[in-house]
C-alpha cells in the first residue's frame, strides 16, 4: 500500500489555523485518496433540511438527527449516502470503502438495504482535492490525519465531533480539543 492510498478511511481533522470557513473545526471523512486527487465528506454539518424533503425512500432508514449535512462544498446539489454495515458481506447497493463504513447507490431502492443498515447518513455535496493539493494542505500544517471509526459517520452530537475526535487521540492532539472557538475571547 502506498502512502497516497494509505489514506483512505482516515479522517482530516481540521486544525485550529485553518482558515476555510467551508472547512472550520471539520471532521472529513477520506473516502477516495489516489495520486489523481482525494474525495471526501464532512462528517459535522448538519442542515436543517431534512432527508425526507429530497430523497423520500430513503427518510425511515436514515439515523437521527434525520436531516441532510452538508458533505463540502463541491456539488451541493448532488447526494452521497454513507452507512455502517457490520459483517464482512454487505449487500447490493452498498460498496465497501473502510471497515465497516460504505457508500450506498441512492438510485437503488431502499428495501435492499433495509434489513443490513447500522445507521444511514445522507450528505449533500462533497469535499474534493486535485493532484497533490491535499498533501500540500498537509504539509501546511491544515489538517490532522488521524484513524476513524465506525461511529463517526453517525454520531448522534455531530456538533462536538471535532472535539470527541481529538480528545480520544493519545497524544497532543488530545489537547487540541481544548482550544476555544474565539482565542481572541481569551
Amino acid at each position: 500500500m502506498t502512502e497516497v492510498s494509505s489514506l483512505t478511511g482516515r479522517l482530516l481533522v481540521a486544525t485550529p489555523a485553518l482558515a476555510d470557513p467551508n472547512f472550520d473545526r471539520a471532521v472529513v471523512l477520506l473516502l477516495d485518496h489516489d495520486e489523481e486527487g482525494s474525495l471526501g465528506v464532512v462528517l459535522n454539518r448538519p442542515t436543517p433540511v431534512g432527508v425526507g424533503d429530497i430523497l423520500e425512500p430513503w427518510a425511515r432508514l436514515a439515523g437521527e438527527p434525520g436531516v441532510v449535512f452538508q458533505g463540502g462544498p463541491v456539488s451541493l446539489d448532488s447526494a452521497l449516502g454513507l452507512a455502517v454495515i457490520p459483517g464482512d458481506e454487505g449487500p447490493l447497493g452498498w460498496r465497501r470503502v473502510h471497515g465497516a463504513i460504505g457508500l450506498v447507490d441512492l438510485e437503488a431502492p431502499p428495501e435492499l438495504l433495509a434489513a443490513a443498515l447500522g445507521s444511514l447518513r445522507i450528505f449533500a455535496g462533497y469535499a474534493g482535492w486535485g493532484p497533490g493539493q491535499l498533501e500540500d494542505e498537509l504539509t501546511e500544517g491544515a489538517w490532522y490525519v488521524v484513524e476513524s471509526e465506525p461511529g463517526d459517520v453517525s454520531s448522534p452530537q455531530p456538533e462536538s465531533l471535532w472535539r470527541s475526535v481529538l480528545r480520544r487521540q493519545r497524544n497532543e492532539l488530545a489537547m487540541v480539543a481544548t482550544y476555544p472557538d474565539d482565542p481572541s475571547l481569551n
